[in-house]
């Protein structure tokens, strides 16, 4: 068996070489008369070259052994030795669409891969998703073991770089082995000496990209955006489903590459809620699963005296989900003020205010300064302006979060489980209230505040988001996962979301942490 059998192509150099031989030259006879006198001369043609005969010589065999060993290499002979082994390590992309060709890609490796053991009398087969850190999906010698491996598997990722798998895919096989990309994507270059296999063509997609919800007159509507990925344009219809039926379809025309948004009321305490539309190749974006959102209610209480009273007001309102508590102990969030003459700290969450009842200082001077923490990243303190005030005794354990020279402005200081944001300085002798930078800190402090309780909540996610639950400690958690008809579906872990439109429900002891539904909206995977 030959690797390259074109390399077989330079054997038609034997006749070529032949052909030059054969041709001699015809002799003239010189009559003189003392021939020995005369130096040899050679024979000179009279009619030109024609075919004569094969004279045998040192250079005639000399090139057609070059050309007999050209010949060897350039068709690359392979013979079938015992015990030999083929190592194939098959690297299938694991992106979302990939599902759309999945049939395809089964019927290339049916093809391909009888190919690849070559002259080997045995091949060890590896298939690996793209996606890094991912389990190897087979390891053996059975081809069909491998294709019903295949069969089973449905890829779900997104947008994924496979120069991981592919370096781990080369270690696995050596470099005597075979290494083969599988996508349909198609790339100029494969890393790692890695072999190309590209499947797929363009297919015409209509889908979901997004859903958001209003309160409008009393009534939770919700939107949901419609795209058309493909150049031409398409007609399609839609329906709300729930547990206990559907709607008549609606249908609607959309342009190549636009987009169309759909929105209706929220069918209040039905199950299953899904907007279906017309299935075509790729079917995840399709349905989009919905729920009713529902944060965590998060209790507030005010603390402060009378000349923070508009402030409090303000933010109060700002804040969703919240709920007035007239008891500090009992709620989730306080927001007090602090007065350096009556020096008494609240004992639970809270948002604390310096309060300078003394006379006026100088603006401080020297630069402000941000430390790295989640609650001030990416905000800008610079225009803040602040005048010399009383300040709260700061223990070694505050962590300062913004500085104007030596001197702490904002600082969280943690204790017994318990946070409080304190802002060093009278709010009303600066202009902190009026920088942007001031409500966001606020915002993202009662939001984390928020993540932190223990409480039910209902949340719209994308497939494989990130869950953040607070739980309970010692007590074990329940997940249970559906798809978007409702049927179970087989998923355990809480902290991210199922790789499948459907829904989610996290519980502890019995009660529900959690309630989800999880919709497809990767437009680069759509697309």
């Amino acid at each position: 068996m030959f690797a390259n059998p074109l390399g077989l192509l330079s054997l038609l150099g034997i006749p070529a070489v032949l052909a030059i031989h054969f041709l001699q030259r015809k002799s003239i006879l010189l009559p003189v008369s003392t021939l020995f006198l005369l130096e040899r001369t050679q024979r000179e043609a009279t009619s030109g070259r024609r075919f004569e005969r094969l004279i045998p010589s040192i250079p005639l065999w000399m090139q057609l052994l070059a050309i007999l060993l050209l010949a060897w290499f350039l068709s690359e002979p392979r013979f079938k030795k015992a015990n030999s082994v083929q190592r194939v390590a098959i690297v299938l992309d694991s992106s979302a669409s990939m599902t759309v060709f999945k049939q395809q890609v089964i019927a290339t490796l049916s093809e391909q891969l009888p190919k690849l053991q070559g002259r080997a009398s045995s091949m060890e087969l590896t298939l690996l998703p793209s996606l890094p850190g991912a389990d190897r999906l087979y390891a053996g010698n059975s081809s069909e073991e491998l294709l019903k491996t295949l069969e089973n598997f449905t890829p779900d990722a997104g947008l994924i770089d496979p120069s991981y798998t592919l370096r781990l895919a080369r270690s696995i096989v050596s470099n005597d082995g075979l290494v083969i990309y599988l996508t349909d994507t198609p790339a100029e270059i494969v890393p790692y000496e890695a072999r190309l296999i590209s499947v797929g063509k363009p297919v015409t997609n209509v889908g979901f990209t997004g859903i958001s919800f209003e309160e409008k007159q009393g009534t939770l509507t919700w939107q949901a955006i419609i795209r058309n990925y493909s150049d031409t344009p398409a007609k399609r219809s839609w329906s709300l489903a729930t547990s206990t039926g559907a709607s008549t379809p609606r249908s609607f025309d959309i342009a190549a590459k636009s987009f169309l948004t759909i929105q209706a009321a929220y069918p209040l305490d039905a199950e299953n809620v899904r907007l279906v539309l017309t299935p075509d190749d790729f079917t995840l974006d399709d349905t989009l699963p919905i729920i009713a959102p529902k944060p965590k209610a998060l209790k507030l209480s005010t603390a402060t005296s009378p000349a923070f009273k508009d402030l409090t007001d303000k933010l109060l309102r700002s804040l969703q989900s919240t709920q007035a508590s007239s008891d500090a102990a009992t709620s989730d969030l306080v927001i007090t003020s602090y007065d350096p003459l009556d020096p008494i700290l609240p004992g639970t969450n809270a948002i604390l205010f310096v309060e300078d009842p003394t006379s006026v200082g100088k603006y401080l001077k020297g630069g402000i300064l941000s430390e790295a923490h989640p609650l001030m990243d990416g905000i800008n303190w610079q225009a803040l302006l602040v005048r010399e005030t009383l300040q709260l005794p700061r223990l070694p354990t505050d962590r300062v979060l913004l500085w104007q020279e030596k001197r702490p402005l904002i600082c969280l200081r943690e204790a017994a489980g318990k946070q409080i944001l304190c802002f060093n300085f009278d709010l009303r002798l600066s202009n902190a209230t009026q920088q942007p930078a001031f409500i966001v800190l606020l915002h993202r402090f009662a939001e984390s505040i928020r993540a932190a309780k223990v409480a039910p909540e209902s949340l719209n996610l994308e497939t494989g988001q990130a869950i953040l639950i607070a739980t309970a400690p010692d007590l074990p958690i329940q997940v249970a996962a559906s798809d978007p008809s409702g049927k179970k579906v087989a998923f355990s872990t809480p902290a991210q979301a199922p790789s499948q439109p459907g829904f989610l429900t996290i519980s502890q002891n019995k009660s529900p942490l959690l309630r989800a539904a999880i919709h497809f909206a990767d437009t680069r995977e759509a697309d």
